[in-house]
């Protein structure tokens, strides 16, 4: 059977602005190599997937996502981010070791920009809140399907998601 490719495949990127959202998705993608400052190092990185409120022009809901190194550090992004989403800072024995994909199913306030690279213009999350109590967030979308659960020769649907339009955070302190 062959593989085909073709130029000019339409992608609709995710307004820039402020959206509210819910992560559908911790992607582990292992050791990856980076050059930064003319240095080479492997690390291991994540990629954490949110689904906005807003629908593209087919009815169904943006995603956008962020890459991070699987780190805690001070000065991490991740640490950085998560601290924002959570509206506290991690204790010491979260230091210690915290499961990334707590943050599945959690709302979040996410500000995306537009960048134009190369031609092409990218979404890009800049920045991590807690929405605010009471604020409808969106369901996750029944069709989106887990990258780990995913089978190598096709993606069936999920039918175990919720049935209404919105969905209510819980209005515990720190969601997760």
């Amino acid at each position: 059977m062959a593989i085909v490719a073709k130029a000019g495949a339409k992608f609709e990127v995710c307004p820039a602005g402020s959206h509210v959202g819910v992560c559908i998705d911790v992607v582990d993608l292992g050791m990856i190599k980076s050059n930064y400052s003319g240095k080479s190092k492997t690390q291991h990185k994540i990629r954490v997937v949110w689904q906005v409120a807003e629908n593209r022009e087919d009815g169904k809901p943006f995603h956008v996502s962020k890459r991070y190194t699987l780190s805690l550090h001070e000065k991490s992004s991740l640490r950085k981010d998560l601290e924002s989403w959570r509206g506290r800072p991690f204790t010491d024995g979260e230091l210690e070791g915290w499961d990334v994909e707590g943050v599945l199913g959690a709302a979040a306030m996410l500000s995306v920009v537009q960048t134009a690279q190369q031609g092409n213009v990218y979404a890009n999350v800049s920045a991590i809140m807690r929405p605010p109590k009471g604020m409808p967030v969106p369901a996750p979308d029944p069709s989106y399907i887990r990258v780990q659960d995913r089978p190598n020769d096709e993606v069936p649907g999920n039918e175990s998601a919720p049935d209404n339009g919105e969905w209510q955070p819980s209005d515990d302190d720190v969601p997760f």
